[in-house]
């Protein structure tokens, strides 16, 4: 297995490790046994988007934008502007009926906006003294149009021009941004989320409505998703998780994650230490249409759209909080966490008796507006059939910091970044060995051989 090689490591806080779950040196599961280190930037790496099948974008605090190979781990084309540290980084698609091309978005907390061209690594067009820093971008490519979010909210066409604009009046600004039906968006602002129209008029300007005001959260609000057309969903910083009618913004389903440190583990964990209360801030959600995956402190809970009810759960899958994650599959995902490791996990059966994973996790499921102040008692995960738990199958050990986030390139690799300031290709060694292999073999036969 591969080890801390870039330097010691350090988990953020001093958390025991539970030798059950040390998976050991061999890791049939784990087909990234092959790695590349890739580097560049000199301060915390925060964010990857992907731009075509081979290519990928890697921003953070040292303002740097860079452009990446991942087949070969070439840098191809370095995007220096921006002053300050990226505060958020998207992809914007152009399609002229004929050709499309994608292009860069960048927020800085140098107040300025950017439009790169990582073919060339110009830039195209840019914005200065923005009233403030950039926090979320989103893409709304059917209307051409792209949204910034921040201490406000604008609308600007493709030429960069601002079609309209809202103060909003949060302390925090707009967190997070999401793509809703009939050209609605999401805007999330501390404990809240608010529901904007857009409109095009007879002379094709663009207007923003403020249409609704969602008030449930109790906390301030950290993960913002689409689910599919019908759903998104919502987690706040005290372990609440939404999921809301993505047409009449009504709640579908409430649940408030609540420790049970009171009962006896009966489940594996990767430490020993119990988590705290203070542990069930729901970091990341993800989704694949059918499943939430919800980082929830440290643990993991897969819960079905379908079934209405948490599948799978790990109560405690690192030893710090859990940055990132991804499904890979309907039994397979991954997670990265603060403590330098990114897990690779595959659904399997619980063996009884299984554990509470928390105070109901989902376990209450009511429509409209539930009253989370005095309602009937969560059903326990454990009182849910056919639950399941993670199980570990790979541990990629090979940053020395917090693991900020990964994109999967499939058969090609997976990409990660860190606060160590570097990113690491990780590939299937078996593939690469093999397409080393034909490639020599190529390269003798056009030769005649030896």
């Amino acid at each position: 297995m591969l080890r801390w090689i870039l330097g010691g490591r350090e988990a953020q806080g001093s958390v025991e490790k539970s030798p059950v779950l040390c998976i050991g040196e061999e890791q049939p599961k784990n087909w990234f046994t092959e790695l590349q280190v890739l580097k560049g930037h000199f301060d915390i790496v925060r964010f990857l988007v992907q731009i075509d099948d081979f290519r990928c974008a890697s921003a953070g605090d040292d303002g740097l934008v860079l452009v990446w190979n991942v087949e070969t781990g070439e840098r191809l084309q370095e995007l220096r502007g921006h002053s300050q540290q990226i505060t958020a980084i998207t992809t914007f698609t152009c399609n002229n009926g004929l050709t499309s091309h994608t292009s860069l978005l960048t927020a800085s907390s140098d107040r300025s906006l950017s439009l790169w061209d990582p073919d060339t690594g110009n830039r195209v067009q840019t914005i200065s003294d923005l009233q403030s820093s950039v926090k979320c971008l989103l893409v709304l490519e059917r209307l051409c149009v792209w949204v910034s979010g921040g201490e406000e909210l604008c609308v600007w066409n493709k030429d960069f021009q601002l079609q309209c604009h809202k103060q909003n009046h949060s302390d925090t600004g707009i967190t997070a941004l999401i793509e809703l039906p009939k050209n609605c968006i999401a805007a999330a602002m501390d404990k809240q989320i608010v529901i904007y129209r857009l409109t095009f008029s007879t002379d094709s300007s663009l207007s923003m409505a403020e249409i609704r005001c969602l008030s449930d959260h109790q906390d301030q609000i950290r993960a913002l998703i689409n689910v599919n057309d019908g759903f998104f969903a919502s987690g706040s910083h005290a372990g609440e998780l939404i999921l809301w009618d993505a047409i009449d913004w009504n709640i579908l389903a409430y649940e408030h994650i609540l420790w049970e440190e009171s009962q006896a583990c009966t489940q594996a964990e990767i430490r020993l230490a119990a988590p705290k209360p203070s542990e069930m801030s729901i970091q990341h959600l993800t989704t694949n249409g059918k499943h939430i995956l919800a980082a929830v402190g440290s643990g993991l809970y897969v819960y079905s759209i379908q079934t209405k009810s948490v599948v799978a759960y790990r109560k405690v899958a690192h030893d710090s909080n859990i940055l990132h994650t991804m499904l890979l599959s309907d039994s397979e995902l991954m997670s990265c966490s603060e403590d330098g490791s990114v897990r690779m996990w595959e659904i399997q059966d619980l063996p009884l008796p299984a554990e509470p994973a928390s105070a109901g996790f989902f376990g209450m499921w009511t429509f409209g507006r539930t009253n989370k102040q005095s309602g009937p008692p969560s059903k326990k995960v454990m009182e849910v059939p056919n639950i399941r738990m993670l199980e570990l199958t790979g541990d990629l050990i090979g940053h020395s910091g917090a693991v900020q986030m990964f994109v999967s390139f499939r058969e090609n690799g997976l990409v990660t970044c860190s606060a160590d300031h570097l990113l690491i290709l990780w590939k299937d060694g078996e593939r690469q060995s093999h397409l080393r292999s034909l490639a020599l073999f190529q390269k003798l036969e056009e030769n005649g051989g030896l």
